[in-house]
């Protein structure tokens, strides 16, 4: 297991760097310069100049590339050109906000999807079953924004319960990771009853059965242990996606973290917090896909890794 973690660790490096030449490329090549702003409608082509070759912006493609990739090997992502503020700082300031909305949104999602998956699989074709199947497709149908908005109106500005904006408390996490974990909770209990239903058909949960065990023991301990498999990979895969996928939210509820950085940088061409950003949230959904990994031999220990 630990050859395969340290395999996985190094084979993020190259999509790492695919990522960043794709970014790079884009700011590159799009129309629009952010010294710019930097210098004001009225500046002098030789301030202008002088602030390009500050940021090295005056430099080939090539020259740039390879200077931001030996920055980012010594764990330097750059300063932001608009902030004159090292990039690193920058994140470190924003991303505990990013991870404590998507760690309790998957933590919503888990808590919500198994039991409704389970209870939909093993009352098959029953009232229950079609009332969370029913609450699952609604939930697949509403834009995670659109909700995220809803919750703002009802529970914010009317019934005052929580921050309408990011006040910096616990408080100005909950409705967004409600959002996230309820959107994802509906994806993910449909996939939780089908991955249950393969199981409840197969002969071990029969035998268990036959032998006289309990019902809730036949489930939780014989069914839902092996459907669990199939449910981590996507599972794992969502929790990179919720934790990149905050975007939205965090300008809906004025919450100043990464996805918010990452949009202001955009709108504002501050190339190194756009590339420093990406890194890290790419670097999230691998580090996910591994976590997902080592979790297979924990709920299952036949699986071994070569």
């Amino acid at each position: 297991m630990l050859k395969y973690i340290v395999k996985r660790i190094v084979l993020m490096v190259p999509v790492i760097l695919i990522m960043t030449i794709i970014v790079f490329s884009i700011f590159y090549f799009a129309p629009g310069d952010p010294v710019s702003r930097i210098a004001g409608p009225n500046a002098t082509p030789e301030v202008y100049e002088s602030i390009r070759q500050k940021y090295g912006l005056d430099q080939p493609f090539i020259v740039q590339y390879v200077r931001f990739i030996k920055s980012v090997v010594k764990g330097d992502l750059g300063i932001s050109i608009l902030q004159d503020r090292p990039v690193i700082e920058m994140i470190r300031e924003r991303l505990p906000v990013t991870l404590q909305i998507g760690l309790l949104g998957f933590l919503i999602t888990f808590i919500i999807a198994i039991p409704a998956g389970v209870i939909a699989a093993v009352k098959k074709n029953t009232i229950a079953d079609y009332f969370c199947m029913s609450g699952s497709l609604l939930g697949m149908a509403i834009p995670t924004f659109w909700l995220g908005m809803l919750l703002l109106y009802v529970f914010a500005y009317k019934l005052r319960w929580f921050p309408i904006s990011g006040d910096g408390t616990i408080r100005q996490i909950i409705l967004p990771s409600f959002a996230i974990g309820l959107t994802n909770a509906a994806i993910t209990a449909r996939m939780v009853r089908s991955s249950m239903l393969e199981v409840l058909k197969q002969d071990y949960v029969r035998t268990a059965r036959s032998k006289g065990l309990f019902e809730r023991t036949v489930i939780y301990r014989h069914a839902l242990k092996n459907a669990l498999i199939p449910i981590i990979t996507i599972m794992g895969l969502r929790l990179g996606w919720i934790i990149g996928g905050s975007v939205a939210l965090e300008i809906i509820f004025s919450i100043p973290g990464i996805g918010r950085l990452l949009v202001d940088s955009i709108l504002a061409r501050d190339y190194p917090v756009v590339q420093g950003a990406m890194i890290v949230l790419t670097s999230s959904i691998i580090l996910a896909n591994i976590l997902a990994d080592i979790l297979y031999s924990i709920v299952d220990p036949r699986i071994r890794y070569s």
